[in-house]
């Protein structure tokens, strides 16, 4: 089988957990060369504590993704280190759902949300978008979110943050004509993240899955206690109800390894039995 990911370099915003952490793993596993980037320099170092030891090659930078400079410098480390940047993965980001009558406690995160989820991605685009002109080549993936798709109660600044997301990749991919590719991936609720973490109000996940909230609110539960049954846990079960990041990191390597002239633009993944309406 051909292998189109040894030997690329991928940039990585919020590398240090989650999807990001996951994703540089695999993609130096496999021989890419990665670029972390995270606003938690310890946490990032770590991630490339773990692709060294396991014999990959890795660098990490501190990088808020609100500041244009600090993507260019995550591009600029990749350029100067390994020679290119052929993939930007904009996957830093946020999740403070709540009610619009939450917004005495939840104002603060949801325009923290807006600089991250929106403007994070622009700039991971933005910021790498020259050099791959330059290369005559390059991918952005960006992460969005199944609350992209349409309007859910409890999640109206997050889901226009995704919905946003999800425009500015077309738009961007329409333009850019292949000169770069455009993916963006959706997930359903992944909650082994760290991402439930910013959640305002938890109660806010109503809107998207409607009248399966105990079920869901159950799972969440038997995750945290560590109680869930174990087909419930297993990929290989079509019992399996919360995806796990790594599955989401072996839908974002999908989308990275194919030839140049092919480009994946838009995956949504999910537990084949989760809680979500859509």
């Amino acid at each position: 089988m051909s292998d189109y990911i040894s030997g690329k370099t991928i940039v990585i915003t919020g590398a240090g957990g989650g999807f990001g952490r996951q994703v540089a793993q695999q993609a130096a596993a496999r021989g890419a060369l990665v670029t972390c980037g995270d606003i938690d320099a310890d946490a990032a170092a770590e991630t490339v504590a773990r692709i060294t030891a396991a014999g990959g090659r890795a660098q990490a930078l501190a990088a808020d993704v609100r500041i244009l400079d600090d993507l260019r410098g995550l591009v600029g480390a990749s350029v100067q280190r390994y020679g290119s940047i052929d993939v930007m993965l904009n996957n830093a980001g946020i999740m403070p759902l709540a009610f619009v009558a939450d917004h005495s406690r939840a104002y603060d995160a949801w325009m923290r949300c807006i600089d991250i989820n929106m403007r994070g991605v622009f700039n991971g685009m933005i910021a790498a978008h020259d050099a791959m002109i330059f290369q005559g080549r390059g991918h952005f993936i960006n992460i969005s979110s199944i609350y992209g798709d349409f309007p859910a109660v409890g999640a109206a600044i997050y889901g226009a943050t995704k919905a946003a997301v999800d425009f500015m990749s077309e738009a961007v991919r329409t333009e850019a004509r292949g000169k770069i590719k455009v993916t963006t991936i959706s997930p359903t609720g992944v909650p082994n993240t760290g991402l439930g973490g910013s959640v305002a109000n938890h109660a806010a996940a109503v809107g998207r899955v409607g009248n399966n909230m105990e079920q869901f609110m159950a799972m969440v539960k038997g995750l945290q206690e560590g109680a869930l049954p174990p087909d419930l846990r297993d990929p290989e079960s079509l019992s399996h109800m919360p995806v796990e990041p790594d599955s989401i990191a072996d839908a974002i390597l999908l989308a990275i390894d194919q030839p140049w002239g092919v480009s994946v633009s838009d995956m949504t993944v999910r537990a084949s039995a989760d809680c979500f309406v859509l």
